[in-house]
């Protein structure tokens, strides 16, 4: 018989997937069928549940105990473009680099995946920066070595990014923010040139920022949380670099900017101004997402970010 914790407990309001996916009326009948997904994937899988982790703002997930005693992680997603890639890149990696995915339920966007112990995040490590960097440059190695999985499995890069040239474009003829013209035609080009140029394909994470990089026992750090495509390994690195002892604080983050890039653009074998140039074009589109959610000097403040990325790569 299945131990089946008391409703609240397992569904409080306070979690973030709450706030972030009850937004929408389509969230909110998510939302309300939620408590019932869990409790069937729970008895099919044959699950224990523990209290959910306070984590994910699209997902509800939750450390269970298996059949045979060992431990895992239940993760149900209310269901968009970005989650679709996860289950098969998890599959591709195959626990290189990344969690093993255990098992997968496609309809209700359910996974159930291995279980990082102790599951301390890579931001949080007592590191210094510059091995926290090279630490985390061995993981995406890892990503990267794997075969990418049939096509149509995953998006691919050259796609999206094209997409979202046109979403810049359409965003700032729109809304009008007063932003920088020619830094945001910068962007727009670059996410349509630089998957064309690409040297290589891999299969990217997507989201490789140093809160999905866990410590683990089987391997020292595995990487969580995918929004994996096919396409320019150039693209990936960017959210862990702005993000681990965030260079914008610095009187001058000119320098180490500078320093960080070189150092992890050696360690993954890239040129440190295409890794520029890739950040250069994530920072503009962020710029502009922030406008179309109403925080156009949240925006601005990006593009002062991109334009120093920008100068660094000589573009």
């Amino acid at each position: 018989m299945v131990r089946v914790p008391p409703s609240d407990d397992l569904f409080p309001t306070d979690l973030p997937v709450y706030a972030t996916v009850g937004s929408t009326p389509d969230g909110r009948a998510w939302l309300d069928r939620l408590p019932a997904t869990v409790r069937s994937v729970q008895e099919e899988w044959d699950l224990r549940l523990g209290a959910p982790l306070h984590g994910g703002s699209c997902s509800w997930v939750a450390p269970v105990h298996l059949p045979d005693g060992g431990d895992a992680v239940l993760k149900v997603t209310w269901p968009h473009r970005e989650a679709a890639g996860e289950a098969p890149a998890l599959r591709a990696w195959d626990g290189s680099g990344a969690v093993r995915l255990l098992r997968h339920d496609r309809e209700r966007y359910a996974l159930l995946v291995e279980r990082c112990a102790p599951g301390g995040e890579l931001d949080g490590s007592p590191l210094p920066a510059d091995a926290r960097l090279l630490l985390a440059a061995g993981v995406l190695r890892e990503l990267w070595a794997a075969p990418a999985p049939p096509d149509g499995e995953l998006e691919r890069v050259a796609d999206v990014c094209a997409e979202w040239a046109g979403t810049i474009e359409d965003r700032m003829a729109r809304i009008r923010p007063g932003y920088d013209p020619g830094l945001v035609r910068l962007g727009a080009r670059l996410l349509r040139e630089l998957p064309a140029t690409a040297t290589r394909e891999v299969v990217v994470h997507g989201d490789f920022n140093p809160g999905n990089i866990l410590s683990a026992r089987r391997r020292p750090w595995l990487a969580i949380d995918p929004k994996s495509m096919v396409g320019d390994p150039g693209y990936d690195p960017w959210p862990l670099l702005e993000q681990i002892d965030d260079p914008f604080e610095y009187d001058d983050p000119r320098p180490v900017l500078r320093e960080r890039f070189a150092l992890v653009a050696d360690a993954l074998d890239e040129p440190p101004a295409r890794l520029l140039a890739w950040a250069t074009a994530r920072t503009v589109e962020n710029a502009l997402w922030c406008a179309d959610q109403g925080d156009v000097q949240d925006g601005e403040e990006e593009l002062e970010v991109a334009a120093t990325l920008a100068a660094l790569a000589g573009l």
